[in-house]
């Protein structure tokens, strides 16, 4: 048996590392959810994460996982049979649309390969043709998780509003939000889906919904079953969001001290570690590929994701064995690949509480594992993103 000693170096894009003083916060006794001292934390983490979707909006708490926000943002907005526009980028969005299928959607789903975002000018054209506007909702995936591809939200909107068309906007950040830039107003994203598991740099557990006024009409006269997911329960005077049963008390201590955490950092300057660190995973990747058999799976530079990395392997190899060694002589735990990149592709999370001396030590891990196993790869693509974080710092 194999006994791995020292500290796991967590470096799946969700669950992520979870601080010590956020473990600490939610490391004491419950108290009782109607006093007023919960309900002053529980006001002051509805605000702040007002500030992090960029909104003036109420966001909604869901003791969920981000696929229960999904199912809120959908059954809140359509009715059976109502057409979403949806776009093909990954697994994650595979999955989202399977979600609306069963709900009984109709989905109309534009193709991709896995390795861009949504297509703008594809969500133009489609919404072009819809001149009796049935298309409901436009639902895309911001940054998908499977991929490390981002979608140009503000691209996405500019589409919409070209083809003038009233459809509501939907968009998925779980592996986004407070980790990149996302604008919910100022883009005009309707509904925002969240999860706690990834920037927030809590345990899974808790979904969001930010929600705006045309979004909270649409939840007025959706005719979809609901009672668990039903905002109008939620936000019962449209303004102050609230829980509909008990609220995972824990998980608000926690919440509370994440969104302090983020708030000490500066948006602005979170999401500028993020883009180093990334950019320092890939100019390692870039620099391993220069032997042919490792390369970043996103294609397009503009798209790239600031807080995961698909690295795609050559056909002769095997990710998953990769990560299974990595794991077994360095204790770096990689994310495996999904859908169609299944046993192609390995993952590196960079988000939440990470710095430069734990990603430097996973790409040292990864590049170790490299020679170990055989892969065909140029040495030196860890001094490479060290070369780079010090003259970016």
């Amino acid at each position: 048996m194999t006994i791995l000693r020292g500290r796991q170096f967590l470096h799946t894009p969700g669950p992520t590392n979870m601080p010590d003083r956020i473990l600490r916060a939610m490391d004491r006794p419950a108290i009782d959810h109607r006093s007023p001292e919960f309900k002053l934390l529980a006001d002051e983490c509805f605000d702040a994460l007002r500030g992090v979707f960029k909104t003036k909006h109420p966001v909604l708490v869901f003791p969920s996982a981000g696929h229960g926000a999904w199912e809120a943002a959908l059954v809140n907005t359509c009715s059976a049979g109502d057409k979403v526009l949806m776009a093909e980028t990954g697994a994650f969005s595979d999955m989202w649309k399977k979600m609306a299928v069963a709900l009984g959607l109709s989905v109309e789903y534009l193709p991709g390969d896995w390795r861009h975002g949504a297509n703008p000018d594809a969500v133009y054209d489609r919404l072009a043709e819809d001149r009796a506007h049935d298309i409901r909702a436009v639902a895309i995936v911001h940054n998908e998780t499977s991929t490390g591809v981002t979608t140009r939200l503000s691209e996405i909107r500019e589409a919409i509003d070209r083809a003038n068309h009233p459809a509501l906007f939907l968009v998925d950040t779980i592996s986004s939000l407070a980790s990149m830039e996302f604008c919910m107003d100022e883009w005009r994203v309707d509904v925002a889906v969240g999860g706690s598991q990834k920037g927030l740099m809590l345990p899974p557990g808790l979904g969001f919904n930010s929600v705006n006024k045309k979004a909270l009409a649409s939840a007025r006269s959706s005719r979809m079953p609901r009672q668990y997911w039903d905002w109008n329960a939620l936000l019962p005077d449209g303004k102050t969001p609230g829980f509909l049963s008990t609220p995972p008390i824990n998980m608000i201590f926690g919440l509370h001290e994440a969104l302090i955490m983020l708030n000490e950092e500066g948006l602005d300057r979170v999401f500028a570690r993020h883009a180093r660190l990334a950019e320092a995973v890939r100019q390692a990747v870039s620099h391993w590929g220069r032997e042919g058999a490792v390369e970043l799976l996103s294609k397009d530079p503009r798209e790239h994701s600031n807080s995961v990395s698909a690295i795609l392997m050559a056909d002769r190899y095997n990710a998953d064995n990769l990560r299974a060694a990595c794991m077994k002589h360095t204790n770096v735990a990689l994310a495996a690949g999904l859908g169609r990149f299944s046993g192609k592709v390995f993952r590196i999370g960079h988000l939440g509480d990470l710095n430069e001396p734990m990603i430097l030590g996973t790409l040292s891990a990864i590049e170790m594992t490299l020679k170990k196993t055989g892969v065909a790869y140029r040495p030196g693509g860890t001094t490479a993103a060290i070369d780079y974080l010090a003259g970016s710092i």
